[in-house]
């Protein structure tokens, strides 16, 4: 029963997508297990590029049947417009399936959640404001409600009128906004989404088990990373699900032992979008090049990323917290034309060398990096499809990454096409 997880490492926007459009190859089922339309993945195939939000990274291959878990937070109206998109450019979505079980997004989560932000001030999370963690929160509370409500008028109704009571109330007297419109609800909820999306709806964890029981290789896909983990990652700042390797066990509906590859991705160097601390963070020009050579912008938000140096001590700690088999290093190429690469081999406090992921908040961002550095490679990568056509500077470095994170690099991407890798040997 051979299932792999795929998984950030880091802040996201690792380019998790394209690997797992390249491993879908070799799958028969690609498994979304959490997250929800806050995390873009984009994936370049034939010279097209395909931005996803929702939709699992392998609906691209014809023979994956693509699943959204009931870890997932849906928007239907997202859903829906994704689908859209995707057949209009020749991809068949027929074999998609939602589960049952998935909470729901209503725009009165969106409007929390821009409302929460603005509250928040100089203090805020740097949300992507589509009401992904209000949904949640409403799942926490047994208030949300799930897809399967939608086939059963009487219980939507029951869920919808309890939720906006009090939704409604806190709208208006402490955000000074208009109360939730039920009616505009129901006529999109009831009378849209819920037939659009029917043929899609099933019980995804029969479907998982099945396939594992016929030995069909299974994929499952986080969205976001590891440090934005609610319970691991760089709290507050973080997301409100659980992106981490156990996660799909939870969002998927699977015991561990079904997991037999763990393959982590991370940039060569580091991004995060929003706030939070960032030891390794560039303000330079330096920085300014990552960004600009990078593209480093948000798929949905567009957002310029915050860049840094690749940071070992976050990598150790992310292999430990997903138990990774492998490391897969994207956008090395980015790094073609710098003449040394600093790589964070440790933290100073008070000083003090620190070689492990502090568990306080308040001691990392104190934190100040030790860096070790390498130097460039001054080449184009690019075109390399073997180990032995990298310049040994490349070599050299992603050698050096991968005794620093104690965990083997597998693959690594050189270009934003999903033909643009190297296989190294695991």
């Amino acid at each position: 029963m051979p299932a792999t997880i795929v998984v950030g490492t880091q802040w996201g926007d690792e380019g998790k997508g394209r690997f797992v459009d390249l491993f879908s190859k070799e799958m028969s089922m690609v498994v979304r297990y959490q997250g929800g339309h806050n995390a873009g993945h984009t994936i370049v195939a034939d010279g097209e590029s395909f931005a996803l939000q929702l939709i699992p990274s392998g609906i691209l291959y014809p023979h994956i049947t693509p699943v959204i878990g009931n870890g997932v937070v849906v928007d239907p109206k997202v859903m829906l417009a994704e689908i859209e998109m995707l057949e209009s450019r020749g991809v068949d979505c027929s074999k998609l399936r939602l589960s049952g079980n998935a909470h729901l997004i209503f725009p009165y989560h969106q409007t929390l959640d821009r409302m929460t932000e603005r509250w928040l001030g100089r203090n805020k999370l740097g949300t992507t404001k589509r009401g992904i963690g209000p949904a949640y929160a409403d799942k926490a509370s047994r208030v949300g409600i799930r897809v399967q409500d939608l086939y059963d008028e009487k219980i939507f109704l029951e869920k919808l009128r309890i939720v906006l009571r009090e939704t409604s109330a806190v709208l208006a007297k402490v955000y000074n906004q208009l109360p939730v419109d039920e009616d505009e609800i129901l006529e999109a909820y009831l009378g849209t989404y819920r037939d659009a999306i029917a043929p899609y709806v099933t019980d995804t964890v029969n479907l998982v088990h099945e396939a594992l029981e016929a030995d069909q290789h299974v994929l499952f896909e986080g969205a976001q990373a590891t440090f934005l983990d609610l319970d691991h990652g760089t709290y507050p700042y973080v997301t409100s699900s659980n992106p981490v390797a156990g996660g799909a066990t939870v969002g998927a509906g699977i015991g561990p032992r079904h997991i037999d590859r763990v393959v982590g991705v991370g940039k060569a160097y580091l991004t995060r979008v929003g706030s939070g601390p960032f030891p390794t963070e560039l303000f330079d020009d330096l920085g300014d090049r990552i960004v600009d050579v990078g593209h480093e912008y948000g798929v949905n938000t567009k957002r310029r990323r915050r860049p840094g140096w690749f940071d070992a001590v976050m990598m150790r700690h992310a292999m430990r917290l997903n138990s990774l088999s492998e490391l897969a290093i994207t956008k090395l190429d980015v790094l073609d034309d710098f003449d040394t690469i600093k790589v964070c081999v440790a933290y100073e406090l008070d000083g003090e060398r620190i070689e492990r992921m502090p568990d306080n908040q308040s001691v990392i961002h104190k934190c100040t990096p030790i860096y070790e550095e390498l130097p460039g490679w001054k080449t184009d990568v690019s075109a390399s499809t073997e180990p032995h056509h990298l310049p040994a500077n490349a070599r050299s470095y992603i050698e050096f990454l991968a005794e620093q994170c104690g965990v083997p690099i597998s693959l690594l991407g050189v270009g934003p096409s999903r033909d643009q890798y190297v296989q190294l040997a695991s």
